[in-house]
């Protein structure tokens, strides 16, 4: 598919689906299974994120096109009701496996992250997901779905590659790292290899801020904090990850919380009116 091509969500699935099982069957570095020095220490780490206000233990929490049998585990480990969805199956196949290995309570699903229609509304009280709305075009619908799945007061913590990372060159040339692909690009990003910042093989988009952050909003949600994650090391090798993050940050994770509406069915509802 080349970016001239229109958006077809279905085939969009169907490609990234592949991709990933593909990437699971060649062990790629985000497909690798946690091991048990892994969720001991990452689950302390989850429990301890101020952003999950009240805690973990007991909460039903959605790990949001989260598969590879990591952030699931990690979450199970620390106390949280965990269901994970990936729309590979190669991937939920593993947070079943690290599931069953390790004893944890884990209800793995294969969706894509914009068609929650296995969940009823308010079925969570937090989501989690880590970066991944890069492989669908439209990421408000991809908040859409969280908002009728998540509570009302729920808790929505998203990371995301950030925009000038995904229009800035993997290699610098002699003027730096430089920017070369439209922001108001539509369609797939052009196809890259051996690229840190991205996946050979996904059809990945660049989101501009007011999808990422107006878009929120305008689902009914209220942001409440937003970091950029330091990736960057001045002494790293030139064209590293590590040296390109010293000049463009490559995600952004933001906290935003479920606000009721009067479709909700909350005492609370009502309060709050939010644009279609």
């Amino acid at each position: 598919m080349s970016p001239a091509e229109p958006e077809n969500v279905d085939v969009i699935r169907e490609h990234n689906r592949r991709a990933w099982d593909s990437l699971v069957a060649r062990g790629q570095r985000f497909t690798t299974p946690a091991k048990d020095e892994d969720v001991s220490a990452a689950s302390e780490t989850v429990a301890g994120d101020r952003w999950l206000d009240g805690g973990l233990v007991g909460r039903r929490l959605l790990c949001l096109a989260a598969g590879g049998g990591r952030q699931s585990a990690f979450y199970a480990a620390a106390g949280a009701l965990v269901t994970v969805v990936d729309v590979s199956p190669a991937m939920i196949a593993l947070d079943r496996q690290v599931a069953a290995e390790r004893g944890l309570n884990i209800r793995a699903v294969c969706a894509s992250m914009d068609d929650l229609s296995a969940f009823v509304p308010s079925e969570f009280d937090a989501v989690i997901q880590p970066v991944s709305s890069c492989y669908l075009p439209d990421v408000t619908r991809i908040y859409r779905e969280v908002s009728r799945v998540l509570a009302p007061g729920g808790i929505y913590i998203s990371q995301h590659k950030q925009p000038t990372s995904m229009q800035a060159e993997i290699h610098p040339t002699t003027r730096g790292y430089e920017v070369t692909t439209p922001y108001d690009h539509r369609g797939p990003l052009p196809p890259v290899v051996g690229s840190p910042h991205r996946e050979a093989g996904t059809l990945e988009f660049l989101h501009c801020w007011q999808d990422l952050v107006g878009g929120l909003c305008r689902a009914g949600f209220v942001i409440e904090d937003l970091l950029e994650p330091k990736h960057g090391d001045p002494t790293a090798a030139i064209g590293s990850f590590a040296h390109r993050s010293c000049f463009i940050p490559p995600y952004v994770r933001i906290k935003a919380r479920r606000v009721a509406t009067r479709d909700d069915s909350s005492p609370r509802g009502g309060q709050l009116w939010t644009p279609d």
